[in-house]
């Protein structure tokens, strides 16, 4: 998963409030399925599209996301908008993240009541998870493609799956032991290209 890197230098046109809220907007609204399923999204809209971070920093702010209390999406809008505008950037980013899913929110708290019971809605709820899990998938398969290159990664993919899937430790806990890791084998290295 290669992208051009963008660099802010003076000739560089700075990214408006205004555009930091829309894409978070757009982004707010196919935010269906949580944290995860954002991802594609946020790739395509904050990486590909506008070029305001790169792959790497979109992997190192929803990591560190999931480690913070919130919600993912808050998070990493809060990294976003900080490092392209400041506080003000962060604030806007994470207004346009939360419109969409609030108003979504509150007319089906409104109508659910009324329509939870009909079967087209209920198979339209199964279609729509289903699609959600695709998201998912493909947004791992991309990032094992792009980060897992060698075979500490893969250990670590691996160890980080089982911990996760078959024991039910936190992803919190998860990440900060695979950071730990990443901290030792660099220390390691460092090590040895000294001595």
């Amino acid at each position: 998963m290669e992208h051009n890197e963008k660099t802010h230098t003076p000739e560089n046109k700075k990214t408006s409030l205004i555009q930091l809220f829309f894409a978070f907007l757009r982004l707010g609204a196919l935010l269906f399925g949580g944290g995860y399923a954002m991802l594609p999204v946020l790739e395509r809209e904050c990486v590909e599209k506008h070029g305001w971070i790169t792959c790497a920093e979109m992997l190192d702010f929803f990591a560190i996301s999931q480690c913070l209390p919130g919600l993912i999406a808050t998070n990493t809008a809060t990294f976003i908008g900080t490092k392209e505008r400041g506080v003000a950037g962060a604030a806007v980013s994470v207004l346009g993240v939360i419109a969409a899913p609030i108003v979504v929110i509150l007319i089906i708290a409104v109508l659910l009541a009324n329509f939870a019971d009909i079967p087209a809605v209920q198979h339209a709820f199964g279609g729509i998870r289903v699609a959600v899990c695709v998201l998912i998938l493909n947004a791992v398969i991309k990032l094992i493609k792009g980060n897992v290159k060698n075979w500490l990664g893969i250990a670590l993919c691996v160890a980080a799956f089982a911990l996760i899937a078959l024991f039910s430790i936190s992803p919190a806990f998860v990440v900060l032991g695979a950071a730990l890791v990443g901290i030792g084998k660099g220390s390691i290295e460092k090590r040895s290209h000294c001595g």
